[in-house]
């Protein structure tokens, strides 16, 4: 369960970009809503502690018990429908003793530790018909449970980092190929039923948010994609270097009170707005930086699992940030999903942080890896 790891090992580096990144997040958090400062300030030293632990956990000891792993997934999920607390029309969270969680947050990270060892388990027939279709079996359980809450987003980014999974698993091409056909025939399909006025695939606001970024100008839609058009302009007359943290300026976004859920959904139209295309830009680069070493560590993993684990908490990262910045920026349709280690919201920051700490500990065991390795080596050249 635990090892002995030595402190150099310890990638500083991605801390170095996580806290950098947090600590903005913090600053644009308290811009958008003062109350909020010193709960996201506890999120992230509650983050912090939990990845910090978990890094020291030896991650192939945690894998044998996957199966223990999805049962308890699926408990969260279920949790939902036993102790629930709604918001908004939807089901999403469970409240305990005035504490509220939001469980699909945590069943992110809990998915990718699970098909990081049950796909390791099947890498010989990763492409086999069986295989594929009780992965997908073992996927649709959890899907079903948080696409009824109803959260469409989180069920999109859940099966795509299962494909990417799956992917990196090594499928054929031949069949990525097919699927990828497949998926955008199906899309297609969906968009068509969608636009139908009688249509009952999704729900009115749902729609509502696909017609009126398909049809922007449309008066009849108007009210669906107000907010991105604020955020964009918000965005916009930051210019270069933003109009500062905390400006009091009285047609902000922040004090004119043009956009809903700045503090989460659109966090990005504050630190455009207050940081400017420079510090927006900065973002990114952090979030690109954080991707890049869960990569990099993804890439000298001692085995599958390993390289699993980072390439999901990376796709995590990486999915959650496009379709945040993507709707802070009206490029897709007005979905709320929080970004990365900046928005506000203590669940998302607790549980990317655990999964950050199960990256640094692949990375450690990557270190160890090596170091036996070349003991071995040492110790072959001496006998001969």
């Amino acid at each position: 369960m635990l090892r002995q790891y030595k402190l150099k090992d310890y990638n500083f580096r991605l801390i170095l970009w996580l806290v950098t990144l947090s600590t903005i997040g913090i600053l644009l958090v308290g811009s958008a809503e003062s109350s909020l400062q010193t709960k996201q300030i506890l999120g992230f030293g509650l983050g912090i502690v939990a990845m910090v632990v978990v890094s020291f956990i030896d991650f192939s000891w945690i894998l044998h018990f996957y199966w223990a792993i999805y049962a308890f997934n699926i408990l969260l999920l279920l949790m939902v429908y036993i102790l629930p607390h709604s918001a908004g029309g939807a089901t999403r969270w469970i409240e305990i003793g005035g504490f509220t969680f939001q469980p699909v947050e945590m069943s992110k990270i809990l998915i990718i530790l699970f098909f990081s060892r049950y796909l390791m388990d099947h890498e010989n027939d990763i492409n086999s018909l069986r295989t594929i279709v009780k992965s997908l079996l073992l996927l649709g359980l959890p899907l079903i449970l948080v696409i009824r809450q109803p959260d469409l987003k989180n069920t999109i980014t859940i099966a795509a980092v299962f494909a990417i999974l799956y992917f990196i698993s090594g499928i054929s091409y031949k069949f990525v190929l097919t699927m990828l056909g497949i998926g955008i025939l199906l899309a297609g399909a969906v968009i068509t039923i969608i636009v139908q006025p009688d249509q009952t695939l999704v729900k009115d606001y749902q729609r509502n948010r696909v017609m009126s970024f398909l049809y922007p100008d449309d008066d009849a839609y108007s009210d669906g994609n107000t907010q991105q058009k604020n955020s964009v302009t918000a965005i916009g007359s930051g210019q270069l270097t933003g109009k500062g943290l905390n400006n009091s300026e009285v047609d902000s976004a922040n004090k004119g009170n043009f956009i809903s859920q700045i503090q989460t959904d659109f966090i990005f139209a504050v630190a455009g707005e207050e940081l400017g295309f420079l510090g927006s830009a900065g973002i990114i680069i952090l979030l690109l930086l954080i991707e890049l070493e869960c990569l990099h560590t993804a890439r000298s993993a001692k085995d599958l699992s390993g390289t699993l684990i980072c390439c999901g908490i990376a796709s995590v990262v990486a999915i959650q940030s496009f379709i945040n910045i993507g709707v802070a920026t009206r490029m897709l349709p007005n979905t709320g999903t929080p970004l990365p280690f900046v928005s506000y919201g203590t669940t998302s920051m607790v549980s990317i942080y655990t999964g950050m700490g199960f990256v640094l500990n692949v990375g450690l065991q990557n270190k160890i890896q090596f170091q036996e390795n070349s003991s071995r080596h040492r110790i072959i050249r001496l006998m001969d």
